[in-house]
């Protein structure tokens, strides 16, 4: 599959790209948008893009991602999109019955300079619907950045300031798993916290099968709860790439206090996420999040001779990326490849600091707005134990012989993922039951017969 790669040294290349780590801005801000209750992604472009956005994000959760499109052809193109971009208001409201839609543009509108603001200032909106937008060209950022764009325009466009705080504390949970979702709904729940979550992706992206089809499944922040944040007394936003640009937006909008952490994957970062909420709470950490440390740190114990040592690449998005560096030092390996396709935000400085506490700087290579092409040269110069990260990994790990571990996204040739955390204590016990299982397994694999252990 990858005979082309080159096997003698590593040529560097500052045009082009090739095999990305990373794919494009309006599939973030679609599942965003999904993430709001009775909300209909819109995309602003030809129906083609539409289909690519919907089928990556089907693919990774193995459920509909609905979205509704402009449905661009050459005279939209040449005329501009807002006759169709009115037209397509108008049906969702009257077909779909919609509340809310959510449009975001592509390469196509945004290259023709198609003004969003103007076409939507003069629609006819029925009331009680609302029409909002963010800008998300696919040739530049990813689709991390997109999911960023659309979140913070939530609250640009909706949240309001009654006067009455309301106490509630906004997370704002990146983009992640609805498993993760509902694992850091439970430390809410534990706290006793009152919560907004937004966007909340789950019971959208996971729901149960009932035999009954439901354009808007029940999941979803709700979008009176979206308007209160303006009332919030604070916010938490985990990864500073997806979550940051929403919890600045409220700052600037309404005054609302915000502090941004890491994404909660490994013992640290989720030490630092159980923290917050024990602060804003006032209130001690409860016993059963206690006992899930305690039994993380037993099992990382039991297996750390196994993992010691061992070289493993990481790539993927920036927030899941340095969560997952993170947690592999933790437990003793050696991050030797550290990438991620999304530019910007310091990711490189992010990861050196990581290592710098270990003192393993001179053993990782690390690069944002990196390609799988490049990183597969240097796995062949320099061979690794482990590869951790998205499906696209793949085909690296059948051409190197390397086990592979997916986390992230997208994981588009497996199951059941997106209803397991990877955050907390529980998902980082998830994640170690992965990695030291991969690394055993080519132990029984590789030893002589004489040497295959029922006891390691």
């Amino acid at each position: 599959m990858l005979d082309a790669t080159p096997r003698d040294k590593v040529y560097e290349r500052t045009a082009l790209v090739s095999n990305p780590c990373k794919t494009c801005q309006p599939v973030g801000a679609l599942y965003a948008a999904l993430g709001v209750h009775k909300t209909m992604p819109h995309s602003h472009g030809s129906q083609g893009c539409a289909a690519f956005h919907r089928m990556f994000l089907t693919r990774h959760f193995k459920e509909p991602a609905m979205a509704s499109t402009s449905a661009f052809t050459e005279g939209a193109s040449v005329f501009g999109g807002g006759a169709n971009l009115k037209t397509a208001v108008r049906n969702v409201f009257d077909v779909y019955d919609a509340d809310m839609i959510a449009v975001h543009t592509t390469c196509l509108s945004e290259t023709i300079g198609d003004d969003l603001h103007a076409f939507i200032s003069d629609m006819d909106i029925p009331d009680g619907k609302r029409v909002i937008y963010a800008n998300t060209p696919s040739y530049v950022g990813s689709h991390i950045t997109g999911f960023s764009s659309m979140a913070a325009a939530f609250i640009d466009h909706l949240a309001e300031k009654s006067g009455k705080p309301s106490g509630k504390l906004v997370v704002v949970p990146g983009y992640v798993n609805p498993g993760d979702v509902r694992e850091l709904k439970d430390y809410l729940g534990e706290f006793g916290i009152k919560y907004t979550m937004l966007p909340d992706v789950s019971d959208v992206m996971d729901s149960p099968m009932t035999g009954t089809f439901e354009l808007f499944p029940k999941g979803g922040t709700p979008i009176e709860e979206v308007v209160a944040t303006g009332d919030a007394a604070y916010l938490l936003a985990l990864g500073s790439w997806a979550s940051a640009a929403c919890a600045n937006a409220l700052k600037r909008k309404h005054d609302v206090d915000n502090r941004v952490l890491d994404t909660p994957i490994g013992v640290a970062a989720t030490d630092e996420w159980v923290m917050a909420l024990s602060k804003f709470a006032s209130s001690p950490v409860p016993a059963a999040i206690e006992v899930q440390r305690g039994q993380l740190i037993d099992c990382m114990l039991d297996v750390h001779q196994y993992l010691d040592g061992k070289r493993v690449a990481i790539a993927g998005d920036p927030d899941i990326v340095i969560g997952l560096t993170a947690f592999a030092l933790e437990c003793g390996l050696v991050p030797a490849y550290v990438i991620t396709g999304t530019p910007g935000g310091g990711f490189e400085e992010r990861i050196t600091a990581l290592l710098e506490q270990y003192n393993l700087v001179d053993k990782c290579w690390v690069k944002s707005e990196a390609d799988y092409f490049e990183l597969h040269q240097r796995i062949i110069q320099q061979p690794v134990d482990l590869l951790l990260g998205p499906s696209l990994f793949k085909q690296i790990a059948k051409a190197e012989d390397i086990p592979l571990v997916r986390a992230g996204f997208p994981i588009i040739d497996r199951y059941v993922h997106p209803y397991q955390p990877i955050v907390g204590y529980r998902g980082a016990l998830r994640l170690l039951e992965a990695m030291s299982n991969a690394i055993l397994d080519r132990q029984d694999r590789d030893c002589n017969d004489e040497d295959l252990e029922f006891v390691m």
